[in-house]
Formats: C-alpha cells, structure tokens, sequence
C-alpha cells in the first residue's frame, strides 16, 4: 500500500499531515510513504528528516494519481480531487458540516473521505481528537496574541513606583480552547472569568483558578450527547449578550471561542459591548472560521473599533506548525491504525468510530449530518 503526504495549499497553512516519527511507524509495517517535496519544512522536518524515516520524496502529480492513501490537513482542491484514483482514502479536516458542497468531486470519484471533526467523542477516540489537539494550540496562542497587542501587563506587580493591577480576562465558551486559554491567562498572573452555557463546564474553569459567571437559562437543555454546546434560542443567547455587555466594561482582554457544529458562531458580543470596552483593550475571536462570536468580526482580518482592537484569526494552530503538526501528526496515525491492518487497507464500516467519521464512500456521502448539510445548501 501506498501512503503520500502532500504539501498543504490552502492559504496560511503551515502545518503538515504526518510528522517523520509517524512515518517511520509506517514504514516500519512495510507500508511505502511518499512524500511531496518541502511538505514538512514549515513544520520544522526536512525531506531528509522524511528519508531516514524511510519515506520516498515523490511530485505531487505522482503522489495524487498512484497513492491508496491520504493523509492531510485540508482536503485536497477540486482538482487535485479529480486526479485521485477511485478507491483511495483522503482522512483530515474536510469542514463536511460546513462545506460540504466542497468534497464532491472527491465522492464522484469513489473515492472514500474521513473527516477528523467527526471522529466521536468516546474514551476509545480520545488519542485520535484532533479537534481538541488544535483547540488546546489555538487557546494557548490567543492569549498571546492579545497580551502582546494589549498596551498593558498581565500580572500584578508590586514596585517602588507603585502597584500595577492585573490583567482582567474574559474567555467565553469554556471548551478545550477556552480553558486552555484560562489557563495561560492565569500562569501569566491576570485575573479570569468565564462563561460558558454548559452549567457543568464551571467546575472546569474553577478549577483553573478562574472565576465562573452563571446567566439562568431558564432550565434549557445546553449540551449534546457529544459534549458540544447545543444552538440555543434567541433569548437564551439574549440572556447571556446582557452579561457579557456588563463585564466587557472591565474587562482587558477577551477571547471568544463559542461554536456549534455546521453551524454560524454564536452573536455573543453586540456593538454595544465592544464600544463600552477601554480603549487599549483587545477582543480576540476564535470563532471567526464560523462568522465569529462579536458583531464587528471581520474574519481574516485585524481591525480596530473606538481603540479596541478586534482579531479575527482563521487558522492560529497554523502561527505554532511544529506542536500543531506533533499532535496533529500523533492524532492521524492513531486513527490509520483503525485503517490499516497487516499494511493494506482493511477497515470496518461497523466499528463506532470509522462510521461516525466517514463522510462518503464507494461515491455515495454516508454520513447523515452531511447529507442533511449538502441538501440545505442546494
């Protein structure tokens, strides 16, 4: 079998599929891995870091038309798509809630997509939840991106010219990102709050040290079976905008993440919060690839509203490619044990976590979600 690791085309991506550690693993089963030329060189592994893993450097036109198997990032465009043979296996980010309209010429040509955003969250996937690995990036390096736009210090400091206060952080949305940002905000000594519409996400975030705020939601359920916030109604979501709106005015920083699957970010940050902010405080907003969780998101873009400072990021796993590639790397070949067995391909359709995370096989999109998605966007 024949495995290939492309160079990543996608704007601002700097990450790669799979690190050489994980290709000397597949190597080391008998498996022959190609790699496209530079493929990893922005995530800190050379082409000769790829050959003494036992890798063959390979052109991308080569790679596309000959391999069984793809290991990526970002699907492959449209017509890199059409140049797969049926019957190979692309496994990556796929956005198949999102964009599914994107994937079809990989599906008209047979050939069978899995999606690592689907992977489900069970104990048994939790080594293959790439989602989190990059979640876990993306909330260490916001705080970073806002300390360093921010025209104040973090931690409280105590001088012969006087004492400086610390940094007030809000983090909004308490899932892996959030709380990995609550996290670092806290080793670099601000003081943090957060919310989150999951109740149960409080113990969490007290046990970071930050202080949790509650908005009553009247009793609504907020969580799915997954783990993941459920989209809540207008005035739910009403209820917590007050909030946010009267915290915002003391807060330095804040870092949204709220999402919802297939779904436009949560509206959490009205204007109104954002012109009630000091001026010199920074709103960075994870939630950006989805539309964003503050009104004035413009995503891609940095810009500036009354002296606050509003970042839109798109890919930040992407400004931190070496660990965002280990972990992601560490994520994918855990999940191409459940693919691969005795160096060919041989997986179960019936096993919990390949059905979930299939997205379309033998030219047909067998995920529910995503057929459901697709028929929405006709």
């Amino acid at each position: 079998m024949r495995i290939a690791i492309l160079q990543e085309t996608a704007p601002l991506e700097t990450r790669v599929a799979l690190m050489p550690d994980a290709v000397k693993a597949l190597a080391g089963q008998g498996m022959e891995v190609l790699v496209e030329a530079g493929c990893g060189q922005r995530a800190g592994a050379s082409d000769d870091d790829y050959i003494r893993a036992g890798a063959k450097i390979g052109g991308r036109a080569e790679l596309l038309a000959s391999a069984d198997l793809f290991p990526v990032v970002n699907c492959p465009p449209a017509e890199g798509q059409i140049k797969l043979k049926s019957g190979a296996v692309v496994v990556g980010f796929l956005r198949p809630l999102d964009t599914p309209q994107l994937l079809q010429s990989a599906v008209s040509r047979g050939v069978t997509l899995f999606s690592m955003e689907l992977v489900p969250r069970i104990t048994r996937a939790q080594a293959m939840d790439a989602l989190s690995s990059m979640a876990t990036v993306a909330g260490y390096k916001a705080v970073l991106l806002g300390a360093n736009a921010m025209p104040r210090m973090f931690p409280m400091l105590m001088t012969a010219a006087g004492t400086i206060p610390p940094a007030h952080v809000l983090v909004l949305g308490a899932g892996v990102a959030g709380l990995q940002a609550i996290a670092t905000a806290r080793r670099l000594g601000a003081v943090v709050e957060a919310y989150d519409v999951r109740a149960a996400a409080g113990e969490q975030v007290k046990s970071l040290g930050a202080k949790f705020l509650e908005v009553n939601l009247g009793g609504i359920e907020t969580e799915d079976k997954g783990g993941y916030a459920k989209e809540l109604t207008e005035e739910a979501l009403e209820r917590g905008r007050q909030m946010i709106t009267k915290q915002a005015k003391t807060s330095d920083l804040i870092i949204t993440t709220a999402q919802v699957p297939g779904r436009r970010a949560p509206l959490l940050i009205r204007r109104e919060a954002v012109e009630g902010m000091k001026p010199g405080s920074v709103i960075v907003d994870l939630a950006a690839p989805n539309g964003g969780n503050c009104e004035l998101t413009k995503p891609g873009e940095t810009i500036e509203v009354n002296g606050v400072t509003i970042f839109a990021p798109l890919n930040l796993p992407a400004t931190v490619p070496v660990h965002a590639s280990q972990l992601y790397s560490r994520n994918v070949a855990n999940f191409l044990q459940l693919l691969v067995k005795k160096g060919e391909l041989n997986f179960d359709m019936n096993d919990e976590i390949i059905k979930g995370s299939c997205v379309a096989h033998a030219g047909q999109v067998v995920n529910e979600r995503v057929a459901a998605a697709l028929k929405a966007r006709a």
